[in-house]
């Protein structure tokens, strides 16, 4: 018997699409179903590496892990990421198949759903339920037309949808309502009811609203989620909504927000750490003073480099190291601190070279072929265990790897130390994740005696509270109906 498949689409972008999925593998989980998560298509620069060698969306890393599993292909066969306003990087299950601007995609997407369906039957053929994310909203009318990431895959595969929104930014009835109006006759039949998000009150006052819904729609509201506040849980792509800075802190952490940042989540154990003050600045935003500057990974290592130029970096990084501060380059940041930055093919953009930052005596060239592999290994700070996932097309040489930051694998060197201390370069993404790397950095930055900290631990505890939620806060037989074939079947773990 194939697997049920039930679809979450959002209102919105950012709607709790991703987090509600995490919170429905763990939950399903838990009660003894075999569920995977699947999300068609995303469009996201934060990335995870997979157990089959490929890349996918790091949220569909997160449901995993809330499902029990490993990272695979099938969980996202199609990821784009952008590389520019009007292009992307178009990657099919697990590896790239070129560039491609909006128009070119749009014929593509014909080969791009054979994918996705061909990941589809694999999954329900393994596993007693599927818990799909739409990307953005279904309601998108220019994106409509061979759509394969809302409707169009629900109505090629048949799937009831559970329409979310977010409440916390105002406009839920009109978000929901407006969205239904939007929709085909046969995509509103296939709504099977509504998911409220991020609220925070009394929700006695927000009952006439829901009553007022289900008469004007005929839909059932499944439930209202409560605002968790301080979750930790790896974002799709979107910056952290929650920046407040703990004035506590005895640590200060920025990372420039570059145009084309990816996976920014790298940075999440500094930024739940009690005894780190972490910043995020963006465009035109006055550089702070710090202990610790972070140059974060980037899809566009030239542009992005020449946008930190104009930005003002280059002269903040200088009087920062001269006043002995610390400096981290990761994936494109690291390539960023060398010499040169080379790009023969045009990998990322218009074939040339890039001066580099200069801090460290090496040069990188972009190649086609991309560097994908999960790996672990110590740090050379005080020889703590690292892990984590290289995602990256440019090839490093010179002088400077010739002290690297870690050993990794079976005695392979990453990145560079600098032979005065101050500059730190790694392509591991997922450096600060490892209680013992992290108190390591910070060791190394100054802060000898921080409080421990897992993120690891801290994630699965975010998902368990998603997870209740859903138990809590949602109607549950509701649910299951949908899910019937598979819950049928699955025994019930208390």
């Amino acid at each position: 018997m194939s697997g049920a498949v039930l679809m979450v689409q959002g209102c919105t972008s950012d709607a709790g699409k991703s987090t509600l999925v995490a919170g429905l593998c763990r939950w399903l989980r838990r009660r003894g179903v075999a569920v995977a998560p699947f999300k068609p298509q995303n469009m996201a620069l934060n990335s995870a590496v997979t157990i089959d060698g490929g890349e996918i969306g790091r949220a569909q890393a997160v449901q995993a892990q809330a499902a029990g599993l490993l990272p695979h292909t099938d969980f996202n066969p199609v990821l784009l990421k952008p590389n520019s306003d009007v292009g992307a990087q178009v990657i099919v299950h697990g590896h790239p198949v070129a560039n491609m601007d909006a128009r070119d995609y749009h014929q593509y997407k014909r080969m791009a759903m054979d994918a996705v369906l061909a990941s589809h039957h694999r999954l329900i053929d393994r596993y007693d339920a599927v818990i799909v994310e739409g990307a953005g909203s279904p309601a998108e009318i220019n994106l409509r037309d061979r759509d394969i990431a809302n409707m169009g895959y629900a109505e090629a595969v048949d799937c009831p949808v559970v329409l979310i929104a977010d409440i916390d930014r105002g406009g839920v009835f009109a978000h929901l309502v407006g969205t239904l109006a939007l929709l085909s006759e046969s995509e509103r039949r296939r709504v099977a009811g509504f998911v409220i998000n991020r609220f925070r009150g009394d929700l006695a006052l927000l009952q006439p609203g829901l009553d007022w819904l289900v008469r004007e729609t005929g839909k059932p509201v499944l439930g209202v989620l409560p605002y968790l506040h301080g979750l930790q849980l790896e974002a799709e792509d979107a910056l952290p909504r929650e920046v407040a800075v703990n004035p506590e802190a005895r640590l200060r952490v920025v990372a420039p927000v570059l145009p084309r940042i990816s996976n920014h989540t790298d940075f999440d154990a500094l930024r739940a750490h009690p005894d780190v003050g972490f910043r995020f600045v963006s465009a035109d935003e006055t550089h702070p003073p710090a202990d610790l500057i972070v140059l974060p990974g980037s899809k566009s290592t030239r542009a992005d480099l020449a946008w930190l130029r104009a930005q003002g970096w280059e002269q903040t990084i200088a009087r920062h190291l001269r006043y002995g501060g610390k400096l981290i380059g990761i994936c494109g940041g690291f390539q960023m601190l060398g010499r040169f930055v080379h790009d023969p093919q045009g990998i990322e953009s218009t074939p040339g070279s890039s001066d580099g930052l200069g801090w460290l005596p090496m040069e990188t060239t972009l190649e086609a072929r991309k560097q994908l592999r999960r790996v672990e290994g110590k740090l050379v700070l005080g020889g703590a265990c690292v892990s984590g996932y290289e995602i990256h097309c440019g090839i490093s040489r010179g002088e400077a790897l010739g002290r690297p930051s870690s050993i990794l694998g079976q005695g392979e060197p990453d990145g560079a130390l600098s032979a005065d201390g101050q500059i730190l370069g790694s392509y591991l993404h997922g450096l600060f994740d490892e209680p013992q790397a992290l108190a390591a950095v910070l060791a190394w930055v100054g802060l000898r005696d921080a409080a421990p900290l897992d993120v690891q631990g801290l994630r699965e505890a975010s998902i368990d509270r998603v997870a209740d939620a859903v138990e809590t806060h949602l109607d549950t037989p509701a649910l299951l109906r949908l899910l019937q074939p598979a819950t049928e079947s699955a025994p019930c773990v208390p």
